[in-house]
């Protein structure tokens, strides 16, 4: 039986924040989430994700890694090929979906940066290198809220994707 819109949005905040509380790092875990709830799969574009957690390489500098996720969610399905690398209508598809995605973030959190993410629910960064930075990360509550953002951003982006099918759907 086909699940409805909202069953698939509440799926992939569910798989989004069980991911990240399970498995960590951002981006993988908003990935596999849309990718689970919209039977796909790709081991490169996961294995790819890794590096993207905490900004860039767990250094808080950078765009919060589950937006990462999200957007290489949408470049996956609606980017450019190789072949098609000269399509410049494409990439503009792709990247008008991932402002899409971007401006909701905004619209929730203020911003999209991870230091800054950190800075507004925490009070401070925490560089996840130093191992008593990284505890006083997980006591401060880290994994619970950012398991949440990472829920939250695949559920966002599920959501812009399932726009743009019923928009292709309208106009067939």
């Amino acid at each position: 039986m086909k699940k409805t819109r909202q069953e698939l949005l509440e799926a992939a905040f569910a798989y989004g924040k069980k991911y990240e509380m399970k498995n960590g790092g951002c981006p993988q875990c908003t990935l596999a989430a849309v990718f689970d709830v919209l039977g796909l799969e790709d081991d490169g574009v996961f294995k790819a994700a890794t590096a993207l957690a905490d900004g860039i390489g767990l250094t808080g500098d950078g765009h919060c890694g589950a937006l990462s996720g999200g957007t290489l969610a949408i470049g996956y399905l609606h980017g450019r090929d190789k072949k098609d690398f000269g399509d410049m209508m494409k990439l503009v598809k792709a990247n008008l979906m991932a402002k899409e995605l971007r401006d909701r973030f905004v619209e929730k959190y203020g911003t999209v940066r991870c230091c800054d993410l950190q800075n507004k629910f925490f009070g401070k960064f925490y560089d996840l290198y130093d191992p008593a930075e990284l505890e006083a990360a997980f006591q401060a509550g880290m994994l619970d809220k950012c398991s949440t953002v990472v829920g939250d951003v695949a559920r966002m982006t599920v959501d812009i994707l399932l726009d743009e099918e019923d928009a292709a759907e309208q106009e067939q």
